[in-house]
This record gives C-alpha cells, structure tokens and sequence, in this order.
C-alpha cells in the first residue's frame, strides 16, 4: 500500500517528555511504557501503550499487529491474494470479509454526501497519473476523460456477500482509509485486552485514554512547507489525520500532487492540508481526503454539520482555516 501520508506526529516538547518515564496510575501500580514498531500498509506502524503489567501491553500490541495484518491482507494494491486486488482483477468479489463491506459502505455514504469529491473507484486515474510520473508528463485532457469512463462511486455495487462493479475496467482504491481501519482495529484488540491508555500511529492517529490520567496525548500537525510544526493539539479517545499536497507530487510546485478529484481528474488548488480530529480513525482518515478534494467553504459546511468533527485547513498561501477548531 503506497505510504501517501506521513504527516501527524508526537509533539517533541511534553508529549516526549511524558512518553520517557512511569507514570502513577493513582492507585498502587505504576504504569510502564511499552512500545514497539512494524511497518506495514506502506508506512511505519508505532505503537505505544501504558500499562503496569508489561506482558499484558505485550499481549495487546501482538493482537492490535496482527489486526493491522489482517487489514493489509483485505486492502493492498500490492498482494497480489488480498480481497482488493482480487475485486480489481475479476470486477467481482463473493463473500468479501465484513470489514471490507463495511469500509466500502461508509466510503459510497461519504461519496454521496460530497457529491463524488471522495470517490474510492479513482484507481484507474492514480496509476494514469502514477505512468505519467515515470517519464516526468502529465496526463491530457483526452486521456482523463477516457480513464474517467472506468470511475464512477455509483457503479461500485456493495452487498454482504458480494461486491461488483457494472462499468468495464473499474478498480478501487482504500489507500484514503485502509489506515484509519487499521487503527481503529488496532485499537479494539487492544481494548479487549484490558488496555486503556495507548497511542496507535498506523499513518493515522487513534488516540486511547493519555500517557498519564491527568493529561492527553500531545500531537504536533506537520507544516505543509517546512520543517517542523504549524500547530499543536491533544487526543483523548479521539483520532486524528492529515492529508496534504506534499506527500507524493507530480510537479515541483505543488499544483499536481496525489489527491486528485475524481470528478475533474485534477488536484484541487486551494487547499495545502487538512487536519481532521474525529470519533474514529476511519472516519477522519476518509474525511481529510474529502475536506481536501472540496472547496473550502463546502468543507467548511460539512464540518459544521458532523458530530464530534472538527478541523483545521492551510490553504497554500499559508492561511490557517478552522471551521471548529482542531487546536
């Protein structure tokens, strides 16, 4: 799975600080850190976890792993046996795993309500893009609207035992959400483990209890055009990722990147990243790509019209938007 975001990390002030030492419970128990890294889903996978009992954290970070695993198996581009390459290669999918169904409804509801600005049926217009980088070009008119013929959310057909297309030569992608399922995944094992306080980064951020019950997991917001940070802000029980135009770009300025919109086969020009905080890691990783593909005062409203959404917008002049404040 291609690594698109790399975007969200630990503040380096107090959040560092607080991750380095044990931290009282309250009760008679320390709480010790325990965290491990993997990569997986095309980015580095870190997982942290305060517990007392380290082979308890143990035990759920293997689980919360192997969650991530199965994701992985259900969603890369590049197994050639896992359940989207096989819906790609045939048009057809029988008794796809719930998770996938359940991916994909949320993804054709978000479709709907952005008018087609979040559309996972864009693979086709990704690897046209992809082709083009090799030898340094970029697509014309004629061949985006030819590959735009195999697009179309509405052609993707979603049933609990199967899922189809019904247009000729459609392929979808989840790289806009098969990280946020892998964090939220992650972060059900590890609950059922008995693990409270922990940290999943999957390339999104799903955020359990605090390093220390008297505080939150402090963040840093990556800048879209240097080094270091443009914001901060803390999680508890929330989730949170970015999308931005400087992850994978197909010019030097910045104006053809990998978040294209499906509807016009072009990456949009106002926006340098979005920052979404959300309930869960699926739903705020879907939604920085939509916020990003839509017009600001579109994202703007459909921020203010979800529960327990907030964001933050930098336009590329550097303006820092926050519908409901992220910070």
């Amino acid at each position: 799975m291609a690594n698109r975001r790399q975007f969200l990390r630990l503040s380096t002030g107090a959040a560092a600080a607080l991750i380095t030492q044990g931290v009282t419970s309250g009760g008679d128990h320390a709480l010790k850190r325990s965290i491990r890294r993997a990569r997986a889903l095309g980015t580095e996978v870190e997982i942290t976890v305060f517990h007392s009992d380290e082979a308890v954290a143990d035990r759920a970070i293997d689980a919360a792993l192997k969650e991530i695993e199965q994701v992985e198996q259900l969603m890369s581009l590049f197994r050639a046996n896992s359940q989207l390459c096989r819906l790609n290669r045939r048009g057809v999918l029988r008794h796809p795993h719930p998770d996938l169904v359940a991916a994909l409804t949320y993804c054709s509801e978000l479709s709907s309500i952005t008018q087609g600005a979040f559309d996972v049926t864009m693979q086709p217009l990704w690897k046209l893009y992809a082709d083009h980088a090799d030898t340094g070009s970029l697509p014309t008119e004629a061949e985006l609207a030819k590959v735009r013929k195999r697009m179309g959310w509405q052609h993707l057909r979603i049933e609990p035992d199967l899922i189809s297309f019904d247009r000729a030569g459609m392929q979808i992608t989840l790289n806009g959400v098969a990280q946020g399922l892998a964090a939220d995944r992650a972060r059900k094992a590890m609950k059922q483990q008995g693990i409270e306080h922990a940290l999943i980064d999957a390339g999104e951020l799903n955020a359990m209890g605090s390093p220390e019950h008297r505080d939150r997991w402090h963040i840093a917001v990556k800048h879209p055009r240097q080094p270091g940070s443009i914001a901060k802000t803390s999680l508890q029980n929330r989730c949170l990722s970015t999308s931005g135009d400087y992850a994978t770009r197909f010019s030097d300025d910045y104006r053809h990147h990998h978040l294209l919109d499906p509807r016009t086969g072009r990456s949009p020009t106002q926006l340098a990243s979005v920052s979404v905080a959300a309930p869960s890691a699926l739903e705020a990783d879907a939604l920085s790509t939509a916020l990003f593909i839509l017009n600001t005062d579109e994202a703007e409203k459909l921020v203010d019209s979800m529960n327990g959404v907030d964001a933050l917008f930098v336009t590329k002049a550097g303006e820092v938007i926050q519908p409901r404040a992220l910070i």
